[in-house]
């Protein structure tokens, strides 16, 4: 049940991170760490609120997977790092979605929960 003001327990999170990273980086083409978390915020309307501690690893795994790369840029005095996909990321953010969703298919049978018509 939903309940308003909720946020989404950081144990529901972990396992989606990766793919709410890449599906944000598919769609924005570029983006910084910052930025992220107050997309995030924005398009669940406060209900994932993604820390700097959990952005940051999963940033960094992104890139070690070559799934992500990244640029430089200095504004003045400050340096700003912004993360765009890789070809391997662009393919590998195809199947972690087609993975979520299936998953949440699966895990709405296994509760059964009927789905909300719009």
């Amino acid at each position: 049940m939903y309940i308003s003001g909720m946020v989404y327990s950081t144990e529901l999170l972990k396992g989606t991170l990766k793919t709410i990273v890449l599906k944000l980086l598919a769609d924005n083409k570029k983006m910084y760490g910052y930025e992220i978390t107050q997309k995030v915020k924005e398009i669940t309307g406060d209900k994932i609120q993604i820390t700097e501690g959990a952005l940051y690893p999963t940033l960094h795994a992104l890139e070690a997977d070559k799934l992500v790369t990244t640029e430089v840029e200095y504004i003045g005095k400050r340096v700003r790092k912004y993360y765009s996909l890789s070809a391997a990321g662009k393919v590998r953010t195809k199947e972690k979605i087609n993975e979520l969703t299936s998953f949440i298919q699966t895990m709405t049978l296994l509760l059964e929960l009927k789905p909300k018509s719009i």
